[in-house]
């Protein structure tokens, strides 16, 4: 269901002299997921579990706004729409003792409700309430059957309840073929189709919900609002168009406009399970995942065979730090709808997260099998088998994942790690310099490009690579211990013994300790380097090469002094 990329630019607790994967020290699912397809759009790595953040002030000013989202797309928003939409809520939240409906539905626009993702169910329940417009014909109830009508509905519309005798204008060909472009993911031409549609049916607030969501996919989000507002100005009284908005303003990161939305629609209809399930990722979006739960939860009392619902609340629930709850919505997830190979992948990072990299691996060989042309699943199992240690599963698995999608990006550090656990340098600077174009100003990047160029015996292009790591990132004392070890090889020992001090400034460890240590005696400053090994000795008594040479220097010292 979410979002963007973020790199995590931090050491990852690497070792001196090990190597480990970027892609997996901390993660969470983090992916948006569109609740019309019921279809994943992508997924994505980041620090932290799902965090939105809300755009202060956005829509407030009186003239033409221009802000942009959190991914760089811009935003104009005619706050003429906003004000509207404001305008339109008192005449739509209309108490349930004192409910009007508007007038008769057409087949036209049920269609349309139908292709932008209102279900058939609550279409029947609409369609119920405010009566058919015209007497269908049975070319017309065909049709609808077609664009996903189920029985509930086809009941309701063969029941005679309508306004008029008069056969009305029927459902538009246009309307059938956007239909089937929205079902091909041909959604460029759907929204073609949807224009000349409104073009010449332009008081139809069906086609503009219908195109609102068309547009939406497309991530056109300023078109996609100007249709939604439309829809409103049209019928402000239908949740499913408060919906629809909520989970746009969810979309552009505006959490508190989405929990209005959603609020809207529920003092429309108290009973909408789809506006709790949009006002809980409202309360996400804004990292209140307790009330996020509660309205999901109550999203599910209202319907409890909603599978995304019960995904959504996993994540929250994740989020909020219960990971046995999640775990069980997961599995809930699951039962429902056995092919949901996210919530599969998402039992997996957490199984990773926990440490048990069997049941991760596990997972996601489900997800996989249930979606095997799915980038990030192959992604995460492959980082995976490299944390394991199977380097020879994990090459195989991204080797596998870009030659199927040559456009994929991530996981070239954990194919270096594989690399360079079966001593493949070429191979693994090859695949660090990917990592490194991928993310050019990555400190970690640069400092792990420097330790395989390093150990691949090129120090002058180590050197060059651990530089810039540090400028980067001065705090990293692995990138500074790294360095101070080229330099100490290439003999400037002032210049290692400096970057030495720097890894000790960040972080007083043992082995940082000792390599000071190591430099000071090749400087025949014996006293500074016992004092420097004794500390090390005394950080990490177990580490029995630290006596030895502790033994070795006070040898060196009498040697010396016997002279």
């Amino acid at each position: 269901m979410r979002g963007a990329t973020e790199r995590c630019d931090s050491d990852h607790g690497l070792e001196p002299g090990t190597f480990a994967s970027l892609s997996l020290a901390s993660f969470a699912a983090c992916y948006y997921r569109d609740l019309t397809l019921q279809k994943s759009v992508g997924l994505r790595f980041k620090e932290g579990a799902f965090r939105r953040r809300s755009c202060p002030g956005a829509y407030e000013k009186p003239q033409e706004a221009s802000q942009s989202t959190s991914w760089g797309i811009p935003l104009r928003v005619k706050a003429s729409l906003v004000v509207l939409l404001f305008l339109l809520v008192p005449l739509a939240a209309q108490s349930p003792d004192h409910k009007e409906v508007g007038p008769g539905v057409t087949t036209c626009e049920l269609g349309a409700w139908l292709t932008g993702g209102v279900t058939s169910a609550r279409l029947a329940r609409v369609t119920k309430e405010r009566g058919l417009a015209n007497l269908p014909t049975e070319r017309e109830l065909k049709n609808l059957e077609s664009l996903g009508a189920g029985p509930e509905l086809m009941k309701v519309v063969r029941s005679g309840n309508v306004l008029s005798a008069q056969i009305g204008a029927g459902i538009p060909e246009g309307l059938l073929k956007a239909a089937r472009e929205v079902q091909a993911q041909k959604i460029q031409e759907a929204e073609n189709d949807f224009r000349a549609l409104i073009s010449n049916d332009s008081e139809n607030p069906a086609l503009h919900f219908a195109l609102g969501n068309v547009l939406r996919q497309q991530g056109d989000f300023d078109d996609a609002y100007e249709e939604l507002a439309a829809a409103l100005k049209l019928m402000p009284d239908l949740p499913e168009h408060h919906n629809a908005m909520s989970y746009l303003f969810y979309r552009l990161d505006d959490g508190p406009n989405a929990i209005a939305e959603a609020r809207t629609a529920l003092s429309i209809d108290p009973t909408n399970a789809e506006a709790y399930q949009y006002l809980g990722l409202g309360h996400y979006s804004l990292g209140q995942y307790g009330p996020a739960v509660q309205a999901y939860s109550e999203s599910l009392a209202r319907d409890p065979k909603n599978a995304d619902t019960y995904y959504d609340m996993g994540i929250a629930l994740h989020s909020k730090g219960d990971v046995p709850a999640a775990v069980t919505a997961y599995h809930r997830a699951i039962e429902i709808r056995p092919g949901f190979w996210e919530a599969h992948s998402n039992l997996g990072l957490i199984r990773h997260e926990q440490g048990d990299l069997a049941g991760a691996v596990a997972e996601y060989r489900d997800a996989k099998r249930l979606a095997p042309a799915e980038a990030s699943v192959r992604n995460n199992l492959g980082n995976t088998y490299c944390d394991q240690g199977n380097f020879d599963a994990a090459v195989a698995e991204l080797k596998e994942l870009y030659k199927e999608h040559p456009e994929w990006q991530e996981g070239h550090a954990c194919m270096a790690s594989a690399y360079m656990a079966k001593e493949k340098y070429d191979s693994a600077v090859e695949e660090l310099r990917l990592a490194v174009r991928q993310n050019p100003t990555g400190s970690a990047e640069h400092r792990i490009l420097g330790q395989a160029l390093l150990m691949n015996n090129k120090p002058e292009e180590a050197l060059h690579e651990l530089q810039i790591a540090v400028s980067l990132n001065p705090d990293s004392d692995l990138a500074h211990h790294l360095l101070g070890t080229v330099f100490f090889q290439q003999g400037d020992l002032r210049a290692a013994e400096k970057e030495f001090r720097e890894a000790l400034r960040v972080k007083a460890s043992a082995d940082n300790h000792y390599s000071l240590a190591a430099c000071l005696m090749s400087l025949d400053r014996y006293n500074e380097a016992l004092s420097e090994i004794d500390i090390a000795a005394k950080l990490d008594p177990e580490r029995t090469l630290y006596r030895a040479r502790r033994e070795e220097l006070i040898k060196l010292m009498k040697d010396t002094n016997s002279r």
